[in-house]
């Protein structure tokens, strides 16, 4: 049943509604075919009333023709039967009273008769009861009524009617009441319920989009506020929250860097206290520990800066770009090879140099051999892959070294902070793309940076 049922929100709205319209007319069409039912009965017995109000009419004024006339009538589905063995009514009270108020009606006076046997029939002659509605075939009414002429005798006959005005199958029409009903309705139904719901939809899937969107810029344009009451405060309620992260994040930014530039004037001051220290071994220690505490300061606002890319976005030439990183890089004695074009790409220029200038530092620090830059372009995305020689990282690690601050293994150990890689993968998502490490094949580190390409954005 679970399989049935929709995931979209769409699609389950869009069942709810036409199942309970499907399932409200199921219940009238109970009704309809106990009224159809007694339709397809009434005719038959409309057709047996007039045929009867005739022989009464020839009993009181020609009795002595009556005789021919049954013998005239003889037929199939019209036979004279002696008397029954038992002449109990039939547990149809509703047709036999239809009958003899059809035939006081024509005669103008009493109903002299009695409606002793009902039933539905094929055009076999078996009897098919209600089922008999659903059918393919025409259906008639076969009857066995016993009449009272006017000299007090009985006269008992069976008769066959069809339905008179049309000689139709039950399975027809109801063929045609349910093409017509279910079929074209619901199609009707699944159209303007898809439409309806669509339009209810559309403020949660703009919602959606934007909490999406807001995980790639925070400073993204609110939400317009209108439509339904509801739509709106989820509106306002997303946009406060927006808001909050917002004056969250810059709080955050401002606190750090005021904490920094406090720890800068100590710092400074042991700069120069160390220089008054009489060992010159002991003032290097000094200056290597002092340094350290200043690059981690530094690295630390870096990263909380590197999530807040305010400058706008333009478009990057990236062959460019990786041409001049593999220049720096090469003055500093790492050989990169870079392979692959791409057409520009819109980001942020400073966080897209920066981001790429991480990670091949990294390759740099731990790779002995030459790092390779592989570009794959699609118009979809693009991917700068970033490999090495190096020893790599254990699959333990490899979770965890992307988080700040967390260094793996001491073979990957070389004075750093743990925050290259840190800021790296935030300045990715902030371009709403991802950051990915694995093992590269024959040994060493392979890094993808994976940024979408917006529509038309190529």
């Amino acid at each position: 049943m679970k399989r049935l049922w929709p995931r979209s929100l769409q699609g389950r709205m869009v069942m709810i509604l036409v199942g309970g319209v499907l399932a409200s007319q199921l219940l009238t069409s109970s009704i309809w075919y106990e009224v159809r039912q007694t339709q397809v009965m009434e005719i038959p017995l409309r057709l047996l009333a007039g045929r009867l109000a005739d022989l009464l009419q020839v009993a009181r004024n020609q009795p002595a023709q009556l005789d021919a006339l049954l013998a005239g009538m003889e037929s199939p589905r019209w036979q004279r039967l002696p008397a029954p063995a038992s002449d109990t009514p039939p547990d149809e009270p509703e047709q036999a009273a239809l009958l003899r108020d059809l035939l006081a009606a024509r005669t103008g006076g009493d109903a002299p008769v009695r409606l002793l046997a009902l039933e539905v029939i094929g055009p076999d002659g078996h009897p098919g009861g209600a089922p008999m509605l659903l059918r393919g075939a025409p259906a008639s009414v076969r009857t066995v009524v016993q009449l009272t002429l006017p000299d007090g005798r009985p006269l008992y006959l069976q008769t066959t009617e069809d339905q008179g005005w049309r000689n139709a199958s039950i399975g027809s029409l109801v063929f045609d009441f349910i093409f017509r009903i279910y079929l074209l309705r619901s199609i009707a139904l699944v159209l303007i319920a898809l439409l309806a719901v669509r339009l209810a939809l559309r403020p949660l899937k703009q919602m959606a989009a934007a909490a999406e969107a807001l995980g790639q810029d925070i400073h993204r344009p609110p939400l317009s506020v209108d439509g339904p009451q509801e739509v709106r405060r989820a509106a306002q309620a997303f946009n406060a929250m927006q808001q909050r992260l917002i004056d969250s994040i810059a709080e955050r930014t401002r606190f750090f860097a005021a904490v920094s530039h406090d720890l800068r004037t100590p710092i400074t001051r042991l700069r120069l206290r160390t220089e008054l220290l009489p060992e010159e071994s002991l003032r290097q220690r000094f200056r290597s520990d002092l340094q350290h505490m200043e690059d981690m300061v530094s690295a630390s606002l870096d990263f909380l800066r590197s999530g807040e890319l305010e400058n706008a976005r333009e478009p990057v030439d990236i062959d460019a770009l990786l041409i001049g990183l593999q220049a720096d890089f090469e003055d500093l004695g790492c050989e990169v090879c870079v392979t692959g074009h791409a057409q520009p790409y819109s980001a942020h220029p400073s966080g897209l140099r920066r981001c790429l200038q991480n990670l091949l530092d990294n390759a740099r620090r731990y790779a002995p051999g030459p790092v390779e830059i592989e570009v794959r372009d699609t118009p979809d995305r693009l991917r700068i892959e970033i490999g090495d020689r190096g020893p790599g990282i254990e699959p333990e690690h490899m979770a965890r070294v992307l988080e700040p601050f967390y260094q793996a293994d001491p073979s990957r150990s070389s004075g750093g902070h743990g925050l290259g890689l840190s800021i790296a993968a935030s300045i990715a998502s902030a371009h709403g793309g991802s950051l990915k490490l694995g093992p590269r094949m024959g040994g060493g580190l392979l890094i993808t940076l994976d940024l979408p390409r917006p529509f038309g954005n190529r």
